[in-house]
């Protein structure tokens, strides 16, 4: 394999071990490791320690999320106390 192509394996291994962490399957991700050492990938120390990075996890998201409301879609039209709306 040229470089290119082991750093692209290295790049699907990472993904792959990140949804077994995910999951809690440690044997899946101990395979991956080997793999990984196969290839000539030397995880660092914040590697093993940190999350994905450049992505929010769960908790911050949901904070974020009970904070600020989302504004989708169109925006409610006023009404009367039927509910029909109220043209001008």
């Amino acid at each position: 394999m040229t470089q290119k192509e082991d750093r692209k394996m290295i790049a699907a291994l990472l993904r792959e071990r990140e949804g077994y962490e995910r999951r809690g399957e440690k044997d899946r991700v101990r395979q991956v490791n080997d793999q990984l050492a196969h290839y000539g990938y030397e995880p660092e120390q914040a590697d093993e320690d940190a999350g994905p990075q450049g992505r929010t996890s769960t908790d911050e998201r949901q904070q974020t999320a009970d904070a600020t409301p989302a504004k989708r879609g169109r925006p409610k039209l006023p009404r009367d106390a039927e509910g029909n709306v109220i043209r001008e």
